[in-house]
């Protein structure tokens, strides 16, 4: 179990949470908007590419461009394919990555770079690549960076990344060591103005009003979720507690949830330095079963003769079932309880509100995992 004195001390957390992912959490919203304001701004409705786009490509830096890419794939519900470009490089810095349009790319394709570095030499090639194949390019990214600096209309458009208060002070007074990779939030600034987009090109329905829904929904989840608020009426607290000493297995049943439990284990790994594995219902039942029986059984004999003291304890799996929705009557949900329980593993489950937008759903589930995982990573064991 965490440590409650801690958990339940917002000082102690404050002073625990060096690189202010607390509060990247709580903005979430604010940043939301922030990025919607910023879009528009920008000239987001003046952007014309040539007719209705055959397959957005999307290429930028970290595990939030490809959940960003993923989670546009599932909004806009197959009206037009969604690629995320993977990048290649000897090394995972700024510097060393390149990315290679599609041999088919050309000029009914639309290239969005994502990235909140916007220095990337690899991504302004990308772009340059792209304005020679015909694309029209979209970036979101710093304003003063290399990145806006090489998109130029009229077959481009740079959006400045929306930063969340205090962000320019937190990367100069916490060393990069202390950085996380994943700062709750970030998601929401790269995202945000591809929605506006799909939707103004007739791919998505994400109006303003849906962008206004989502930023709401965020703020609510940092009301119920933000350090303040003690455990027993927390959620994020509680399943943090619940993650303390467990393997997570993340299970989902559709895509928005499938993008959402993908985050979820990387923001474990990322934030809390914790192991997870997810996979989608029903080949959970399946690819997840060894984990259940094997050496993260939650019903396995424990060594009597173990120092205790010296040894911590061992894992145990946990089933983290994720619902963007209230279960169908066909769902798989039910058979993954039996099987957990049939294995003496502990059953949590995490939905969002009924009747939510799967938009709405998704700010819900991603900001209650980004709260969980950040206080696991700051909450020592006692």
């Amino acid at each position: 179990m965490l440590d409650d004195t801690v958990l339940d001390d917002p000082d102690a957390l404050s002073a625990l949470d060096r690189g202010g992912l607390l509060r990247g959490a709580a903005e979430a919203g604010a940043l939301s908007r922030s990025a919607a304001r910023l879009a528009t701004e920008s000239g987001l409705d003046e952007l014309r590419p040539d007719g209705r786009p055959r397959a957005l490509l999307v290429a930028g830096p970290g595990p939030s461009v490809g959940c960003a890419a993923e989670l546009l794939g599932a909004f806009t519900n197959g009206s037009v394919p969604v690629t995320p470009l993977r990048p290649s490089g000897a090394g995972a810095s700024a510097a060393e990555l390149r990315w290679t349009l599609p041999g088919w790319a050309g000029p009914v394709d639309l290239l969005l770079v994502l990235t909140h570095d916007g220095s990337e030499p690899g991504l302004v090639a990308l772009a340059e690549q792209a304005y020679r194949r015909g694309c029209t390019v979209l970036a979101v990214a710093p304003p003063t960076g290399a990145v806006s600096a090489t998109i130029s209309p009229p077959r481009g458009l740079a959006v400045p990344l929306a930063t969340a208060p205090g962000a320019a002070r937190l990367q100069h007074e916490v060393p990069d060591a202390e950085q996380s990779p994943m700062v709750p939030g970030g998601l929401w600034a790269l995202l945000t103005p591809l929605l506006l987009l799909t939707d103004r090109l007739g791919l998505g329905h994400t109006p303003p009003d849906a962008v206004q829904a989502l930023a709401t929904r965020l703020d609510e989840v940092a009301g119920r979720c933000g350090p303040a608020i003690p455990t027993h009426e927390n959620p994020a607290k509680s399943l943090a507690q619940e993650l303390a000493d467990a393997l997570p297995l993340i299970w989902s049943e559709t895509p928005v949830a499938d993008a959402v439990g993908r985050h979820f284990a990387t923001m474990l790994g990322a934030a809390a330095g914790r192991p997870a594995a997810c996979a989608p219902l029903p080949e959970a039942l399946v690819t997840h079963r060894a984990l259940l029986s094997g050496e993260f059984a939650g019903g396995r004999e424990d060594d009597i003769f173990r120092d205790r003291v010296e040894e911590p304890d061992a894992l145990r799996a946990l089933a983290v079932l994720l619902h963007e929705r209230t279960p169908a009557a066909d769902s798989a949900a039910p058979a993954a309880r039996e099987l957990a329980h049939a294995h003496s593993a502990g059953v949590t489950e995490i939905e969002a509100q009924p009747a939510s937008s799967p938009l709405e759903a998704a700010a819900e589930l991603i900001a209650t995992a980004d709260f969980a995982a950040v206080y696991l990573g700051l909450t020592p064991n006692p």
